[in-house]
């Protein structure tokens, strides 16, 4: 194999690669903002329960 064909299939993989990591993040991030979410609607429902107590 010659270096420029072996350079461009680096190049190739590092893209690949460098999608991959893309994907994997915006999975990541969606799944840390759906948690999020969840939590805040947990802490509202148990704020909600707290006032009633309390009345």
């Amino acid at each position: 194999m010659g270096p420029e064909l072996h350079y461009q299939l680096i190049i190739n993989r590092v893209a690949e690669l460098q999608r991959e990591a893309t994907s994997h993040r915006r999975a990541r991030e969606a799944q840390a903002a759906k948690k999020a979410k969840q939590r805040s609607g947990e802490r509202s429902a148990r704020a909600s329960f707290g006032k009633l107590r309390a009345s």
